[in-house]
């Protein structure tokens, strides 16, 4: 069983949305330095239950909450989630340092990641 390890908040204003987590929650959120603008964000301790996750800048057709999932293999899950009737919205892209992300939409119309780590992936 694979579980969702990320979240990604979309915002219009980013250092806005930043400010008000971590004041309202106590979550540390600190710039990301890659390619995009981005946000990490920490929402407790490594040891305690719970996952960790992002604020982006809001795009056109940012859809809400997005929770990612962490597989294996992107392109295995690619072949599964299509095969089950997920249909992909962001093809496999390669995130420099991080590893392989992709975007779907499952049967009922909600966007969801999965997130496959390799660390040594090049830009």
């Amino acid at each position: 069983m694979l579980r969702v390890s990320h979240f990604e908040v979309p915002a219009d204003e980013p250092e806005r949305l930043v400010k008000f987590y971590e004041n309202v929650f106590g979550w540390t959120v600190r710039k990301w330095n890659g390619p995009m603008d981005y946000w990490l964000v920490m929402t407790g301790e490594t040891a305690e239950p719970g996952i960790d996750g992002g604020i982006a800048r809001r795009g056109d057709e940012s859809p809400g909450v997005i929770p990612s999932i962490d597989v294996p293999s992107v392109d295995e899950y690619v072949e599964k989630i299509t095969a089950a009737g997920g249909r992909i919205i962001t093809p496999k892209t390669a995130i420099p340092g991080v590893g392989y992300l992709a975007y779907f939409k499952d049967t009922e119309g909600n966007t969801f990641g999965i997130m496959q780590e390799d660390t040594s992936v090049k830009g």
